[in-house]
């Protein structure tokens, strides 16, 4: 498999990346602010289930929690297609930078990928304002 092109969509916000961290990782917020997942995810062992609207049944497993900021995660479709995301926080002086890294499957058109990187970023601009105005 070659390698894929990849984009990196992310978002500074003015918290502590610990504080971001901790808010971004847990499966139960993320309905908060991903909108992918506006329905919800229910745990299923070491899963989550949700509805992925059009793509149907979603089944996504997270990484453990860590002290590096990681939370990628793995999206298995109802079809058995698999996506691996990259997900992390970092700290960037006082604050965080959230970094989602976008990789273009071989078979996605250009309209196709601006738009899955649009709604990325507009995820983390929600993210952004439900942390910075708490």
């Amino acid at each position: 498999m070659s390698t894929m092109f990849a984009r990196i969509v992310h978002a500074t916000i003015e918290k502590p990346w610990r504080e971001v961290y901790a808010f971004a990782s847990r499966p139960e917020n993320m309905p908060k602010w991903a909108a992918g997942l506006a329905s919800g995810l229910i745990r299923e062992g070491d899963d989550w289930i949700g509805d992925g609207g059009p793509i149907g049944k979603i089944r996504v497993r997270f990484a453990p929690q860590n002290d590096f900021g990681v939370i990628d995660h793995t999206v298995t479709l109802e079809n058995g297609a698999r996506f691996e995301n990259a997900l992390r926080v970092v700290p960037n002086g006082d604050g965080a930078e959230v970094m989602f890294t976008l990789l273009r499957a071989a078979d996605m058109d250009d309209e196709a990928f601006e738009k899955d990187a649009a709604a990325i970023a507009k995820d983390l601009r929600t993210l952004k304002g439900l942390l910075e105005d708490r």
